[in-house]
């Protein structure tokens, strides 16, 4: 069973900046991709990464804003975020898929997830 283990969240004011982490037991996940889930709102998808080309997709809300990349040699993925909004305030999940044809941006096509790590912007 592949385990996600994020971290990183926390609390900061508008315009601040915080870097997540998700670190997979295993490496031969084809794509990792962060959702998120604001308060009384459904989960929405933020950003991913395949590993093998290092591609990345990004929310139209978070780009120019958030960074994903990978650490060489390692399985962990980060997520740059700058330049944060209260509208980024969300329970921040990091999630993985192998199906190479499963749409990226939808969360039924992802097979593992992580606990969730809490993210507050306050204005």
């Amino acid at each position: 069973q592949v385990q996600l283990a994020e971290s990183g969240g926390g609390l900061v004011q508008a315009g601040g900046s915080l870097r997540l982490s998700c670190a997979a037991s295993e490496r031969a996940l084809r794509t990792m991709g962060w959702f998120r889930q604001p308060p009384g709102k459904e989960r929405e998808f933020v950003a991913a990464i395949v590993w093998s080309s290092g591609s990345t997709t990004y929310a139209d809300s978070v780009k120019g804003r958030f960074t994903l990349y990978t650490a060489n040699s390692t399985s962990t993925v980060y997520l740059q975020m700058d330049n944060l909004k209260p509208e980024d305030t969300a329970v921040y999940y990091c999630a993985a898929k192998r199906d190479p044809f499963t749409a990226t941006a939808v969360y039924n096509s992802y097979n593992y997830w992580g606990q969730g790590t809490q993210v507050t912007v306050s204005s």
